[in-house]
């Protein structure tokens, strides 16, 4: 009896994880360009202005931030350090844990290592998917992260987002549907649709995504701030050993060629 228990057990637990991954909201792709200093430097102001209220970076040094995003000290220190903090010092912030523990009901993650722990592409939709919900303490909900504790602090720029109905095109086995007769787009109305209210928010939908793009951008960077260094690196490391090989292999059939 018992060894059956086992085998049904085994035997659910795929139907279990087919089940959990229907319910993930998905994500939208987003492709990430490290050498873009543009977006990196408007990725990091977004930060600044933004997220270090609650979030820190304490695994990034300022000076590191701007030598690498190409960003004078003087610029840093005017425009994206409101803690008092020196050029040299790590990217942390004021608020204390117990504080933070007392109004939040957790201290909010340090976000040095967050690209790699959760993916740009879900960084990337979860920031574009809260929605007002009245339930919840902040008054806001997230599709990505259902019931998450942190007010959306990037409604002014967004908007006010609800959801709502609108016509979406038909989408089956992930291709887009059309007319074959006119070739407009086949639609039909879901209710369960993410909708932004009009002139609620400082900047258009597209502005906004290219918004949370940058700000994604510079989180993948500060998450792996050589990645580009360790790529050019590579690329001289396998040209060499590609260069090796030849020598290598005219030693080796210069040595061997008497053997029979």
């Amino acid at each position: 009896m018992k060894k059956q228990f086992i085998a049904l057990m085994f035997a659910v637990l795929p139907a279990f994880a087919l089940a959990q991954a229907a319910l993930e909201y998905p994500n939208d792709h987003v492709d990430i360009d490290l050498a873009d200093k543009a977006a990196l430097q408007d990725g990091a102001r977004t930060f600044a202005n933004y997220c270090m209220g609650c979030h820190s970076a304490k695994f990034q040094r300022y000076e590191r931030v701007a030598k690498d995003l190409g960003i004078s000290e003087e610029l840093m220190m005017d425009n994206l350090v409101f803690t008092g903090a020196k050029i040299g010092d790590h990217m942390k912030i004021g608020m204390q844990p117990n504080d933070a523990k007392v109004w939040f009901g957790a201290a909010p993650p340090d976000l040095t290592l967050v690209a790699r722990v959760r993916g740009t592409d879900w960084l990337y939709t979860y920031l574009r998917t809260f929605y007002e919900d009245p339930t919840r303490p902040y008054g806001v909900n997230n599709k990505v992260f259902p019931n998450v504790g942190m007010p959306n602090v990037l409604v002014g720029l967004q908007g006010r987002q609800v959801i709502g109905c609108k016509q979406v095109q038909v989408v089956e086995h992930g291709k887009k549907q059309y007319d074959p007769l006119t070739g407009a787009p086949i639609t039909h109305e879901a209710c369960d649709q993410l909708t932004v209210v009009p002139k609620t928010g400082a900047l258009t939908e597209a502005e906004f995504d290219q918004k949370i793009h940058n700000l994604v951008t510079f989180l993948a960077y500060s998450a792996n701030p050589v990645k580009l260094e360790s790529q050019r690196i590579g690329v001289y490391v396998l040209l060499y050993l590609a260069f090796f090989f030849v020598f290598a292999y005219l030693l080796k059939r210069e040595y061997w060629k008497d053997v029979h």
